[in-house]
């Protein structure tokens, strides 16, 4: 979105402070989404009332951007947050208009597959315990810290429905790790004492 040359007009900046809903699930898709501060999750609720988390997005990261008539997702925020909103029908014109800028959105589009494809791995192949060694580290490179420090944006109720797992199974995989000397562990923020030991937990076996 940083393309949009003459839409730039087309442009709304909006802020949500902590938790509020940006998009409802299955409203009608007409706006896209950038995240320029902040942390956004999506969200659908399953017909027996639980809720699954698609996706933590983080500044520069984009959402909204549908193939259908609805959003199959909700989305809120999880910290207060700064977006970008841009009409899907502009959005559309730029593409026409700007080669590379469609490009861009192609890239966005193979990126969002391989994201799909790595979640398929973690839900269906990985334990508790890798799943949760693989969250952090993906986080740790995510948020692009220069340090072992992380300070993570969500809660751990939010962490387990990421992960398809219980808040009881993430408190427990995160003391495990803890235990063992990978990470130390204070509320929201999570040192990482041990990097090699953390990617070595999130690994699933090869058989």
């Amino acid at each position: 979105m940083d393309r949009l040359g003459f839409a730039a007009a087309h442009l709304t900046n909006l802020e949500f402070g902590r938790d509020e809903e940006i998009i409802a699930q299955g409203c009608k898709a007409a706006f896209c989404y950038q995240v320029q501060s902040g942390c956004v999750r999506t969200v659908r609720l399953l017909e027996d009332g639980r809720r699954y988390i698609g996706a933590f997005l983080l500044a520069g990261d984009v959402f909204g951007w549908e193939t259908g008539l609805t959003h199959d997702f909700a989305a809120e925020s999880v910290t207060p947050v700064r977006l970008r909103r841009i009409r899907l029908s502009v959005l559309d014109e730029v593409a026409d208009r700007d080669h590379g800028f469609a490009t861009l959105l192609r890239h966005y589009a193979q990126a969002q597959l391989r994201f799909t494809q790595s979640r398929l791995i973690l839900l269906g192949r990985k334990t508790a315990a890798e799943r949760i060694a693989s969250f952090l580290a993906e986080m740790q490179a995510r948020l692009g810290t220069r340090t072992r420090l992380l300070e993570l944006p969500m809660s751990r109720a939010d962490m387990a429905d990421y992960l398809g797992l219980t808040i009881e199974t993430v408190c427990r995989g995160l003391s495990d790790l803890k235990r063992h000397g990978t990470i130390a562990v204070n509320r929201t923020r999570i040192q990482i004492q041990d990097p090699q030991a953390l990617d070595r937990a999130g690994s699933d076996p090869v058989h």
